[in-house]
């Protein structure tokens, strides 16, 4: 599993087809999440304490003391299969390392449902759709998980 997060002000999950806003959060995380083949339950859980648990946020002092629990943000998780690229070889990326869309959808709703278990609001975009996010990193403050670094 891989996740790039993002501390934002804003972030909103727009759906091209129709324009339509499909999630929307002020302060918080938008978290762009690849699942891949050997995935399951134990990295779900395991991603689900991280995040919402990271401490990415200032407290009084200026330091990144507080979660996205403490400080009440939200959540933006948008599925991004893209995460999985492998750009070494040539010049398109191959996405074969991405879980097959079944199974990525499955840990994907297991996460939010995981999250939400946690106590952190989340919003989302919609799996398989072409969506345009809008957001606003606040830090800027990126952080790149991937389970195999565990």
């Amino acid at each position: 599993m891989k996740a790039l997060l993002q501390r934002v002000s804003h972030a909103k999950a727009v759906w091209v087809d129709t324009g339509e806003t499909l999630g929307e959060i002020c302060s918080g995380l938008t978290v762009l999440i690849c699942t891949e083949p050997d995935d399951g339950t134990e990295q779900v859980d395991f991603f689900a304490r991280k995040i919402a648990n990271m401490r990415l946020f200032e407290d009084e002092a200026g330091k990144m003391n507080r979660s996205v629990l403490d400080v009440g943000g939200a959540i933006l998780l948008v599925s991004q299969f893209t995460l999985a690229a492998e750009w070494r070889k040539g010049n398109r990326p191959s996405f074969s390392a991405a879980a097959d869309p079944e199974m990525a959808e499955k840990l994907y709703l297991d996460l939010r449902d995981a999250l939400k278990e946690k106590g952190v609001t989340v919003e989302t975009g919609r799996f398989r759709s072409h969506m345009q996010i809008e957001l606003t990193n606040d830090g800027p403050v990126t952080i790149w998980m991937d389970s195999s670094d565990r």
